[in-house]
């Protein structure tokens, strides 16, 4: 069917270079192409009149930044049609998220792009420039085609049943009243804002094996060690997630005074952010030891299966001393800023007076009380007098209010009046989340229901929903982007990379395009 066109980079680089030797003229088309359909054959069809020689290629799995759910073909099939069109004389599958280390590995004499790039502002990730600039510079030229443009996207969530029913509904009535750039444009607005975010710094760390059996005389599951990986966990992530979207962040933090891991601080935080570090008294720097079970090969993994966990913590608070000099340079700095966002981890960072402070100084206060392991029952929300906006989960919520069957719509307006919250979120895993403010509740379904990781999900969505919150984005979008955050968050590992701004845009463009 493919008649040997399907080729690896570096055999079609020689065959590129013979044919060009034989004075044929090689023309590159590269895209997703994950849904084929006219407006592509026409596209191929216009770029091979610029030369002799059609050659496609196309952006691998893992580099197809449209969302959790595309795309809905791998790459192996995309190559198999495109290379079944008697137009096309090559396929292959790129190495890179752009074309621009494959057109200098090529040297094309014409590089060709639909006539949506030819304005700068339709490319949302700015590539197209220097997709140009390699051209030139292998002595080629870029070209544009001009004809019919058909949205891929747009075809499969309308015929595709990409999404559940559910999920589909909401988006078609949201995309009714809002358009994704009115949604980019939300997010944009936040560049600007000075934050400050508070908490406990902590590193994940994930120590990966593959179940072997019972152990023979104990009742201990042994684990055959497959390999190690760390993340800047807690405030750090946070950090990281902010700073790929606005330009002025501050993170004032605890670290050890021994096990400091300050070379890997420094190295996984954002350069953006400005470091305001304490050292905590007799303390190592929190690491949090996850032991996974998983495939040899993590790329085989469906998900992550924990098993257990140790902390690596000194979890008593800040003493009188320390506490003294926090809480001094808390009431000259937090003024300073449009919003402070507190994770409050519960590991004795955020003691009363510290917590008072924070409340009376802030402009604007977003607050997360995060319920885990090591603080189980003692770390709720209603610890501060009063919030801006409290993002907390299902379990939270009901340990705050004692409550495990009331409705989470009652829960939250008990919440947010006791806080005198302006605005509350409370996420509900593959639930989605709910959203509440001035009496009206909405809630967002979640758009992913594959889950690798839930790891960082909740402090993904706090991170990127709080500067919107401060900013008074409606409480519908602010739902929205929280829930297409968690989408991309949950089908990452652990806090390996924070959410991308790109990736995040496309994902909004490709959720409402009907």
């Amino acid at each position: 069917m493919t008649n040997g066109k399907i080729l690896e980079l570096e055999d079609l680089e020689k065959k590129i270079a013979e044919l060009k030797k034989q004075g044929k003229k090689v023309v590159q088309c590269h895209g997703v192409f994950d849904l084929l359909h006219v407006g592509h054959l026409r596209h191929f069809k216009q770029a091979k009149k610029f030369g002799d020689i059609l050659v496609v290629t196309i952006t691998p799995d893992k580099y197809v930044n449209k969302g959790p759910h595309r795309p809905a073909f791998p790459e192996k099939m995309r190559a198999e049609v495109l290379a079944s069109l008697d137009i096309i004389d090559y396929v292959a599958v790129n190495k890179w998220p752009t074309a621009i280390e494959t057109i200098n590995l090529l040297k094309p004499n014409f590089y060709v792009k639909g006539d949506e790039y030819e304005k700068i502002e339709n490319d949302r990730t700015k590539k197209i420039l220097d997709e140009e600039q390699a051209i030139k510079s292998v002595g080629g030229e870029i070209k544009f085609t001009n004809d019919i443009v058909f949205s891929s996207t747009t075809l499969l969530n309308k015929h595709m049943n990409v999404f559940t029913e559910e999920i589909e509904n909401y988006l078609i009535d949201f995309s009714k009243k809002y358009g994704a750039q009115q949604i980019i444009d939300y997010l944009d607005k936040v560049k600007n804002m000075k934050i400050l975010v508070i908490g406990e710094t902590i590193i994940d760390e994930y120590q990966y094996g593959t179940a072997l059996g019972k152990a023979g005389k104990e009742p201990i599951i042994a684990l055959e060690y497959i390999d190690t990986d760390k993340f800047a966990g807690g405030t750090l992530a946070i950090a990281n997630h902010l700073a790929g979207f606005c330009d002025n962040i501050s993170l004032f933090t605890l670290v050890g005074d021994r096990d400091a891991q300050e070379d890997f601080i420094e190295s996984h935080l954002n350069k953006k952010v400005q470091r305001i570090f304490h050292k905590k008294k007799n303390s190592p720097t929190i690491v949090k030891r996850r032991f996974i079970e998983m495939p040899r090969k993590l790329a085989q993994a469906k998900s992550l299966k924990k098993l257990l966990e140790f902390y690596v913590i000194n979890g008593e608070e800040t003493d009188a001393e320390q506490t003294k000099k926090l809480k001094s340079e808390l009431e000259k700095i937090i003024p300073q800023y449009d919003l402070v966002i507190v994770a409050d981890f519960g590991h004795g960072m955020l003691n009363k007076e510290l917590r008072d402070v924070i409340v009376e100084k802030s402009k604007f206060l977003a607050v997360n009380a995060q319920s885990n392991a090591g603080n189980m029952g003692y770390n709720t929300i209603s610890k501060y007098k009063k919030a801006d906006y409290i993002c907390i989960d299902e379990p939270e919520i009901r340990l705050e209010n004692r409550d495990k069957y009331k409705e989470l719509p009652e829960l939250m307006k008990e919440t947010a009046k006791k806080l005198a919250a302006k605005k509350t979120v409370v996420t509900w895993g593959i639930n989605g989340c709910y959203c509440y403010a001035e009496g009206n509740l909405i809630r967002v379904p979640a758009f992913s229901e594959k889950v690798f990781d839930t790891m960082g999900a909740g402090d993904a969505f706090l991170s990127i929903t709080a500067p919107l919150a401060a900013n008074n984005t409606p409480m519908e979008v602010i739902g929205f982007v929280g829930n297409a955050v968690g989408a991309m968050k949950v089908r990452t590992v652990g806090n390996k990379e924070p959410i991308d701004k790109v990736s995040l845009y496309k994902y909004i463009d490709s959720l409402l395009k009907w």
